[in-house]
C-alpha cells in the first residue's frame, strides 16, 4: 500500500508491472505461520517435517500461482508471442487479471483458516501452560503471555477485516479507506516481531520439549533423559528400616507431612518417600531453575515416573510441589527476626524464587495473602 501511494500503480511502467506480479498479500500463510512459530518456540527439537508443510500448502499455492502468472504473462505471452499486456495500460497480463478475480474467493478461505489456526494456537497454549507446571518450577518467563495477547489481538484484527469486507461490499470503499486496515495489520505484525524476539530469548535458554499431541500427564515424556538410569523400586518396609525420612520445613499442610493418598499404587510409595527425603536433605527447591528432569536425575529415575509420584502421591503438579517448599521457607524467614532486615525481594531470592512477581503470585495462590500482608518482626 505504501508503494501504491508512492505512485507505482499509476506510473504505467516497470514499477506497475512489479506491483502486479509480486505476491504482496500472503494472508494464507499468516495462520499456519503463527502455529508453526508457536511449535518451534515451545520445542527446541521442532523441525519442518513433511506433515508440517501441509499447513503451508494454501499459501505456497498462492505464491506458485503468482510465479506462474509472471512466467505466462511476461515470458510466454509478452516476450515469446509478442503480445501486448492487455490490462492497466499495458502493464498487466491476462493471468494476473485472472488472479485478481480469484482474490475474492481466496479471501473467504482466509476468513476460515485464520480463526482456525488462532484457535489451534490458543488451545495448544493452554496445554503448554500445563506442560510448564508439570516440568518447571519457575515458568513465569516461559509463559509467553505477550504472544498470547497478541494472538487475541490478531483474532480481533480478523474480525475487523471481516467487518471492513462487509462495509466495502456495502459502501464501496476506495484505496484511501483500505489504508487504515492495512496500517492496523502492519502494527500487529510489528508487535508480533517484538514479542517474538523476547520469547525467542527465553525459549533458547530453556530445555523446552512441548508436544501439543501429548496431554499434560504425558508431556514430561517429551523431555529427553538419555543420561538417566532407572533404579529398581525399593519396598516401603526396607525404606522404613533404612532411615526415617526427615520432614522438610513445611507446616502440617505441606506435601511432606501429609499422609500418602489411600489410592496411591504400592509401587509409587517408596518413590514418594525417597522424594520427600531428598527434598528435606538436599533442599533442591532453593535452585530457582529446578526442572522435573533435574530432580529425576537426582533420584535416578524417569521424569514421567517422578511426575506420577508428585501428581498421585502429593496431589500437586511439579510447579506447585516445588513452590510449596519455597513459600513455606519464605514464610519461615518472614517470621524470623534474623531476616527482619531483608526486603521481600531478598526473602524471595533466599527461598528459591527467581523474581518478585513470581514470589507474589505463588505466595498469594498457596497461602491466600500477599507477602506484604504478613506481619514481620522488627529488626
Amino acid at each position: 500500500w505504501m508503494l501504491g501511494f508512492a505512485g507505482w500503480y499509476d506510473s504505467h511502467d516497470g514499477h506497475s508491472i512489479f506491483m502486479f506480479y509480486v505476491p504482496w498479500q500472503l494472508n494464507l500463510l499468516l495462520g499456519p505461520g503463527y502455529y508453526l512459530y508457536f511449535r518451534s518456540l515451545t520445542n527446541q527439537e521442532f523441525q519442518l517435517r513433511p506433515r508440517a508443510w501441509w499447513h503451508l500448502l494454501p499459501g505456497l499455492l498462492k505464491i506458485g500461482l503468482c510465479l506462474g502468472a509472471a512466467t505466462y504473462d511476461l515470458l510466454w505471452w509478452h516476450k515469446l508471442r509478442g503480445q501486448p499486456l492487455p490490462y492497466h495500460f499495458g502493464t498487466k497480463g491476462p493471468m494476473a487479471e485472472w488472479l485478481d478475480n480469484l482474490d475474492q474467493p481466496l479471501s473467504y478461505l482466509l476468513y476460515g483458516l485464520l480463526p482456525f489456526y488462532m484457535g489451534l494456537v490458543l488451545v495448544s497454549y493452554r496445554r503448554y501452560t500445563r506442560y510448564l507446571d508439570d516440568n518447571f518450577s519457575d515458568s513465569e518467563r516461559l509463559r509467553f503471555a505477550g504472544l498470547r495477547q497478541l494472538l487475541v489481538l490478531q483474532v480481533l484484527s480478523w474480525g475487523l477485516s471481516l467487518l471492513f469486507e462487509v462495509l466495502d461490499m456495502t459502501f464501496g470503499f476506495g484505496y484511501d479507506e483500505a489504508w487504515n486496515y492495512f496500517a492496523l495489520r502492519g502494527l500487529l505484525l510489528y508487535g508480533l516481531i517484538v514479542v517474538g524476539v523476547q520469547a525467542n530469548y527465553a525459549a533458547a535458554t530453556s530445555p523446552l520439549r512441548f508436544e501439543p499431541d501429548h496431554d499434560a500427564g504425558q508431556a514430561s515424556a517429551a523431555i529427553p533423559e538419555a543420561t538417566l538410569e532407572t533404579k529398581p523400586a525399593v519396598s516401603a518396609t526396607a525404606l522404613a528400616e533404612a532411615a526415617t525420612p526427615s520432614i522438610p520445613p513445611t507446616p502440617p499442610d505441606g506435601p511432606a507431612a501429609s499422609a500418602p493418598p489411600a489410592g496411591l499404587p504400592a509401587e509409587l510409595l517408596p518413590w514418594r518417600e525417597r522424594l520427600l527425603r531428598l527434598m528435606a536433605d538436599e533442599q533442591p527447591w532453593l535452585e530457582p531453575e529446578l526442572t522435573l528432569t533435574e530432580l529425576a536425575q537426582r533420584l535416578r529415575t524417569h521424569p514421567a515416573l517422578l511426575s506420577k509420584v508428585i501428581n498421585a502421591g502429593c496431589g500437586q503438579n511439579f510447579n506447585d510441589f516445588v513452590n510449596t517448599y519455597r513459600v513455606q521457607e519464605a514464610r519461615r524467614k518472614l517470621a524470623d527476626p534474623r531476616f527482619a532486615h531483608y526486603s521481600l525481594v531478598g526473602v524471595a531470592l533466599e527461598s528459591g524464587f527467581n523474581s518478585k512477581s513470581t514470589f507474589n503470585r505463588v505466595f498469594k495462590k498457596l497461602l491466600g495473602q500477599a507477602p506484604s500482608e504478613v506481619t514481620r518482626p522488627k529488626s
